[in-house]
C-alpha cells in the first residue's frame, strides 16, 4: 500500500546506528500492513440488505451487471467462512440467484460460489451463537432440499455436492481473530433439524428418467439415513417405498442398486422396522425387489453381486415377516423354492453381506436367511405353499443340508451352524405334521439326524449357543414328524430313541420335561414301547417307573400340594389340589369355559406321567422303594380323583348361584361326592398299611442287623479273652502251673477209666514238653552248611536283594563231582 506521507520519523542516533541528516522535504515510502491487521479488516460490516434490494429489482438497464457484481463480491468477502448471524441473509440471496439460473444462465456461476461457501465450516464469534442463530441455519440449510425444484441439472449436483461436504467437513483456509468454528456435527445436526432428508426424498419424484441427478440424490440420502432423525423423517416421506420401486430402473454404473440397498438397510436398523415392513409390503416393491434379485442371481458372478443378492434376499426375509406381504401373488415365493433347489458357483469368498456374520469361507450366511424366509413361509400354514416345496423335494434336500452341517462346524461359526439345524427340523416339522406320506418320506434317514441331535453332551446344554433351541426343535419334529408313522416309530424304538428321551427326561429340567412326556405318552400306543421304557435304566440303577414318580412329588411340592411327611394324602376332600387352587375362589363360569380344576390339568404334567404309567398297567414296575408305592397309590387314582373334584366344584358353583337341583340329582351328586372322598379314605388306609409293613420289615431288617453286630462283638471279647490268657500264662508261672495242672486234669478225664483187656496204651504227653497249648508234629530242621552259602563278598549269577539270615550273598558253587558215576555206555 502506497502512503503520501512518511512512515515515521527516522532512527535516533545512540543506538548503534550512524547518524544522517534529516532531509527537509517528504520521500514517499511503501506502507507495510500486518496479517492481523489485514485479518481484521475481512468481517467489516456488509451491506447484505443491499445486495438483497438489488438482486430483487427488475427492469432497469445494466441491471444483471450490477447484481453479478455484487453476488461476486459477496462470495469475495465470505471466502473463509459464513458466519452464523449472517446466514439468513447469505441464503437468501442464494435463494434469489437460484431462480435466476433458468432464465438468467449466467448466475449459475454464482450459485456454485455461494455453495461451495457452504460446504465451509460455519463460524461462530460467540459461544452461545449456535444456540442463538440454530433456528435460523436449520431453515437456511432446508432451502437447500427446496432448491432442488428448479429445473437445472447441474444446480441439483451442486446441491448434492454441497450437502455430502457436511460430512467431509474442510478446516477453513484461515483463521479468522474474533471468530471460532463450530462444531463438525452442527451443520448435520442442524440438517436433521430443518427436514433436510425428507426434501430430498421429495425431490425424487422429479427426478424420474435423469439418472445422474437421481445417483446424486441417492448419495445424499445414503450420507443422511446414518441419521436416526433422518431415517423417522425419510420415512414419512415414503422414503422406503420410493426407493425400492425404482430398484431395477436403467443404470449401466450399477450404483442405484447399490445405494438404494445400502439406505433400505440404514432404513432398517435406525428406525421403525414395522413401518418399513408395511410400506414395502406391496406388490409394485416385490416386483422390484423379485427382478433384481433374480438378474443378480442369474446373471452376478463376482463377490460384489454375491453381497448384493444377499442383502436383498435378507430384505425380503424381513419383509416376508407381514403375512400380509403378496409374496404368492408376486411370484418370489415360487422363484425362491426354485432358487433353493439349485446346485451352487464353489463359494471361496471372505464375507456375506452386513448381516451375514460369520461364515467366511462358506455359504451358511447365506443359507441362514433362505432358510429364515422359508420357516416364515411354511408356519402360514398354507397348503399350497407347503404342498409345492414338498413337490419340490424339499424335505430330501433339508434332510441332505442337515447332514452336511454336521462334519466338524467350526466352533467360531457353531451358534450359526445350531441355528441352521433348528430352523430346517421347524420346518420339516411344518411340512410333515399332519401327513403321513411326508412322515414316511422324512423315513429313516430323518430319524438318524433327530438321534444325532439327542445324543449330545447334556453340558452343552448351559453353553448358550442355542442347543436348548435345537433340542426343542428336535422334540417338535419327533412328535410331528415321528409319531404316527409306524415304520418311522419302529426304527425309532429299534435306535435306542426312547432311551435318549429318558436320559434328558433324567436330566430333571423342567422346560422340556412337559414335552418329552407329551411323546411317551403317544409312543405308549406302540405296543413295543413298554418294554423299552421298562427296560431303560439311569443312574444308580434308576428305572424308568421309578424316575416318573420322582417327577411326579417334584412336581406336587412345586404346586404346593399338601402331603405329610411320609408323602400321604392329607386331604382326603380334595387329594389333588395345589395352592393356587386353593387360593383361587370357586367362580360360577359358562359352560365353554375351563374351570379351574381342568385347566390344571394342562398345566402342569401330573396327566402325562399319570397316562405313561397307565400305559404300563401300573403293575410289576421295577426298582420302586416303598416310598415310590405310597406316591403311586395317589397316581393309580389320579382320575377318580380329578372326576371328583370337578364334581365338586360344579356343586359349589350351584350353590353359588342359589340353584336347587331336584331330588334325584342331588342324592346322585352327593353320592358321587362323598364316593370320591371314600376313594380318598382307602387310598389313605392303603398307604399307611403300605408305611406300616415298611417300618415292620425296616425293623426286622434293624434287628437283623443288630444281631449280626452282637454275634461279631461276642466272638470279638472271646478272642480278647483268650488272647488275654495267652498272656497271662506266657509271663506268669504260676499261671502257667496251673493252666498245666487243668490241661492234664483235661486229658485224664478224657481217658476210660477202665482199659480193654489186652489193649496196648500209649503216652499222649510228651516228656519235657513246657507248652499249654496243643503240640502238633515235631519236625528237626539242621541249618544249611555254609559251605553252600559262602560269605558276604561271594559273587552270585542270580540278581538277589534279599539278604540272607547268615552267611551274606549266595556264592557261585564249583561243578561237584559225583561219586560212583555210572560209566557211559560206548555204541558197537
Amino acid at each position: 500500500m502506497l502512503s503520501a506521507e512518511a512512515a515515521g520519523p527516522a532512527e535516533a542516533p545512540g543506538r548503534g546506528v550512524r547518524s544522517k541528516s534529516i532531509s527537509p522535504r517528504q520521500i514517499p515510502v511503501i506502507g507495510v500492513v500486518t496479517e492481523d491487521e489485514e485479518m481484521q479488516s475481512v468481517f467489516k460490516p456488509m451491506d447484505l440488505h443491499r445486495i438483497i434490494t438489488i438482486l430483487e429489482e427488475k427492469d432497469k438497464d445494466d441491471l444483471e451487471e450490477k447484481q453479478l457484481k455484487y453476488a461476486k463480491k459477496m462470495v469475495q468477502y465470505y471466502q473463509n467462512g459464513l458466519p452464523l448471524r449472517e446466514l439468513t441473509q447469505i441464503f437468501k440471496i442464494l435463494n434469489l440467484c437460484a431462480i435466476k439460473v433458468e432464465n438468467q444462465p449466467r448466475f449459475i456461476e454464482s450459485v456454485y460460489e455461494i455453495l461451495k461457501l457452504c460446504g465451509l465450516p460455519f463460524l461462530k464469534k460467540k459461544a452461545s451463537d449456535e444456540i442463538t442463530y440454530a433456528e435460523d441455519t436449520a431453515n437456511s440449510l432446508a432451502l437447500l432440499g427446496e432448491l432442488m425444484k428448479i429445473p437445472s441439472s447441474e444446480l441439483r449436483i451442486h446441491i448434492c455436492k454441497c450437502i455430502i461436504d457436511f460430512y467431509h467437513a474442510e478446516p477453513p483456509k484461515k483463521h479468522i481473530p474474533g471468530y471460532q468454528q463450530v462444531s463438525s456435527s452442527y451443520k448435520i445436526k442442524m440438517a436433521e433439524v430443518g427436514g433436510l432428508a425428507r426434501t430430498m426424498v421429495q425431490s425424487m419424484i422429479l427426478l424420474e428418467n435423469q439418472l445422474v441427478e437421481k445417483l446424486w440424490v441417492l448419495k445424499v440420502l445414503q450420507h443422511l439415513s446414518t441419521s436416526e432423525v433422518n431415517c423417522a423423517s425419510m420415512l414419512k416421506a415414503q422414503a422406503a417405498s420410493r426407493i425400492c420401486a425404482h430398484l431395477n430402473d436403467p443404470d449401466p454404473s450399477g450404483q442405484l442398486l447399490f445405494r438404494s440397498s445400502e439406505i433400505l438397510w440404514n432404513l432398517l436398523e435406525k428406525s421403525s422396522k414395522e413401518e418399513i415392513i408395511q410400506q414395502l409390503s406391496n406388490l409394485e416393491c416385490l416386483l422390484a425387489l423379485k427382478e433384481a434379485f433374480k438378474n443378480l442371481f442369474m446373471r452376478g458372478f463376482t463377490h460384489y453381486d454375491h453381497q448384493l443378492r444377499n442383502d436383498l434376499l435378507v430384505i425380503t426375509t424381513i419383509i416376508a415377516q407381514n403375512p400380509g406381504a403378496p409374496m404368492i401373488e408376486c411370484g418370489f415365493t415360487r422363484d425362491l423354492i426354485l432358487f433353493a433347489t439349485f446346485n451352487e458357483d464353489p463359494f471361496f469368498s471372505h464375507g456375506n453381506s452386513f448381516h451375514g456374520t460369520g461364515g467366511r469361507g462358506n455359504k451358511f450366511a447365506q443359507m441362514r436367511y433362505t432358510l429364515r424366509l422359508l420357516r416364515a413361509m411354511v408356519s402360514l400354514e398354507d397348503e399350497n405353499i407347503n404342498t409345492d416345496l414338498c413337490e419340490k423335494e424339499t424335505i430330501q434336500q433339508l434332510i441332505g443340508i442337515f447332514k452336511n452341517t454336521i462334519k466338524d462346524p467350526n466352533e467360531k461359526e457353531e451358534a450359526i451352524v445350531l441355528e441352521i439345524q433348528s430352523d430346517i427340523l421347524l420346518i420339516l416339522s411344518g411340512l410333515c405334521e399332519y401327513h403321513i406320506q411326508r412322515k414316511e418320506i422324512f423315513g429313516t434317514e430323518g430319524v438318524n439326524i433327530i438321534l444325532h441331535v439327542m445324543k449330545t453332551d447334556p453340558k452343552k446344554l448351559q453353553s448358550g449357543l442355542g442347543y436348548n433351541v435345537l433340542l426343542f426343535s428336535t422334540l417338535d419334529s419327533i412328535w410331528c414328524c415321528i409319531l404316527g408313522c409306524y415304520p418311522s416309530e419302529d426304527y425309532f424304538l429299534e435306535k435306542e430313541g426312547i432311551f435318549l428321551l429318558l436320559d434328558i427326561l433324567a436330566l430333571n429340567q423342567k422346560k422340556f420335561c412337559n414335552l418329552i412326556l407329551g411323546i411317551m405318552v403317544e409312543f405308549c400306543d406302540n405296543p413295543k414301547t413298554a418294554a423299552h421304557i421298562n427296560a431303560w435304566r439311569g443312574k444308580k440303577d434308576q428305572t424308568a417307573a421309578s424316575l416318573l414318580i420322582k417327577l411326579w412329588r417334584k412336581e406336587e411340592k412345586e404346586l404346593g400340594v399338601k402331603r405329610d411327611k411320609n408323602g400321604k394324602i392329607v386331604d382326603t376332600k380334595n387329594p389333588l389340589f395345589t395352592s393356587f387352587q386353593e387360593e383361587q375362589r370357586i367362580i360360577p363360569l359358562p359352560a365353554n369355559c375351563p374351570s379351574i380344576a381342568v385347566m390344571d390339568v394342562a398345566e402342569n404334567i401330573r396327566a402325562k406321567i399319570y397316562a405313561v404309567l397307565g400305559k404300563l398297567d401300573f403293575e410289576n414296575l421295577p426298582g420302586l422303594s416303598a416310598e415310590d408305592f405310597v406316591t403311586l397309590c395317589i397316581i393309580h387314582r389320579y382320575l377318580d380323583f380329578k372326576v371328583g373334584e370337578i364334581w365338586n366344584e360344579i356343586y359349589e358353583e350351584i350353590k353359588l348361584e342359589k340353584l336347587s337341583p331336584v331330588t334325584s340329582d342331588r342324592t346322585i351328586l352327593e353320592s358321587i361326592i362323598t364316593a370320591s372322598q371314600n376313594i380318598g379314605k382307602m387310598v389313605v388306609s392303603l398307604q399307611s398299611e403300605m408305611i406300616e409293613s415298611q417300618t415292620r420289615q425296616d425293623m426286622q431288617n434293624e434287628q437283623k442287623v443288630y444281631s449280626k453286630i452282637q454275634g461279631t462283638n461276642k466272638q470279638r471279647e472271646l478272642a480278647n479273652k483268650s488272647w488275654e490268657n495267652f498272656l497271662a500264662r506266657t509271663s506268669n508261672i504260676k499261671t502257667l502251673k496251673k493252666a498245666k495242672k487243668l490241661q492234664e486234669k483235661a486229658i485224664e478225664s478224657s481217658k476210660y477209666n477202665e482199659r480193654p483187656h489186652n489193649a496196648v496204651c500209649h503216652r499222649t504227653v510228651i516228656k519235657g514238653l513246657n507248652t499249654t497249648v496243643s503240640s502238633g508234629p515235631v519236625v528237626t530242621v539242621e541249618s544249611t552248611p555254609v559251605r553252600l552259602l559262602g560269605g558276604p563278598l561271594a559273587d552270585t549269577d542270580i540278581a538277589l536283594k534279599k539278604l540272607p539270615v547268615r552267611g551274606g550273598a549266595l556264592q557261585k558253587v564249583k561243578t561237584v563231582k559225583i561219586l560212583n558215576e555210572p560209566k557211559k555206555s560206548i555204541p558197537t
